[in-house]
């Protein structure tokens, strides 16, 4: 209340000018500060600075020189031990040459199938070289390849399950079996071969992949006789097995001599020598263990 002297005494004046000022003063002003606007500033500052503080991390682990250091001695290390592992692999499977052993083409590969099952007319063995470098399977038949090894081994698992199928006696886990054994025993084969020629110190130009080449050519004389056999019954299947077991002899008595007598030796004329003998004992008895495997591994499909 504000009270003025008058002529007449004193009177009261309501001052409604200044309540109104101070409610509208109060309603105009919040009674908590508003901070959403600063708290999306300080949200908007930090998304702004987070990939320039991730920038500048990573680029200082760049630019650190241990870190370039460690990558660096990481990536010799890993090239050394590839380099390492390749060459170890390569002395015993040269893995280098073996698109020389897929180098075959269908005139190859139908002069090699009759070759493997008619030896007999066959005159010249030796395999071609031009500039001390054996040519390509397809330019020569009598090089070995390992396409048709491949694809008779292939072959005969395939034709083995038929074989257990029509005797109502397939599954997979016997088909696994039938598959690992002929593996096992092709292994356990070329294995044999390389430690008889350690011992009879044979000075030959054969490889691990040669001699693998060799033996599985036998694979073609078995699915032969197994399809004779389901076709056309048991006796069948001996004549043709018969057959190729000859043929097979013949093809690798007539292949290995070149590679491991001498040049006497492989024309046919007589070599006395202890060495000379050991290699053409050596050299028969791989011939004659082709047609043991080829039986040993077909005669139970045939019933």
């Amino acid at each position: 209340m504000d009270y003025t002297p008058t002529q007449s005494g004193f009177r009261q004046q309501p001052n409604m000018r200044q309540r109104n000022s101070s409610a509208d003063g109060l309603e105009g002003s919040q009674l908590f500060e508003d901070t959403s606007g600063a708290a999306h500033g300080l949200q908007t500052g930090n998304q702004q600075a987070g990939p320039q503080a991730a920038g500048f991390t990573g680029q200082s682990i760049l630019s650190d020189p241990m870190s370039n250091l460690a990558m660096a001695y990481g990536s010799s290390l890993a090239s050394q031990g590839r380099e390492m592992v390749d060459k170890n692999l390569d002395r015993f499977i040269p893995i280098s040459k073996m698109k020389y052993y897929f180098a075959v083409d269908t005139v190859y590969v139908g002069k090699k199938l009759g070759l493997l099952v008619f030896p007999y007319m066959h005159e010249n063995w030796e395999v071609r070289y031009q500039q001390d470098t054996p040519v390509a399977p397809r330019f020569d038949v009598n090089a070995p390849d390992l396409y048709i090894p491949a694809m008779g081994f292939i072959t005969y698992v395939l034709v083995a399950g038929l074989a257990l199928g029509t005797q109502n006696r397939f599954s997979p886990e016997l088909l696994g079996v039938q598959a690992s054994s002929a593996f096992v025993w092709l292994i356990m084969e070329v294995l044999a071969v390389l430690l008889s020629l350690y011992l009879v110190t044979a000075n030959t130009d054969l490889t691990t992949i040669d001699l693998l080449a060799f033996s599985g050519y036998k694979y073609v004389g078995m699915i032969i006789g197994v399809v004779a056999g389901l076709l056309f019954g048991r006796p069948a299947y001996y004549l043709s097995l018969l057959w190729c077991c000859a043929a097979i002899f013949v093809f690798m008595i007539r292949t290995l001599r070149l590679k491991l007598l001498s040049d006497a030796a492989a024309e046919g004329r007589l070599v006395r020598g202890t060495r000379n003998q050991l290699r053409m004992y050596l050299t028969m008895s791989i011939a004659a263990a082709q047609p043991i495997f080829m039986y040993w591994l077909t005669y139970h499909l045939i019933r």
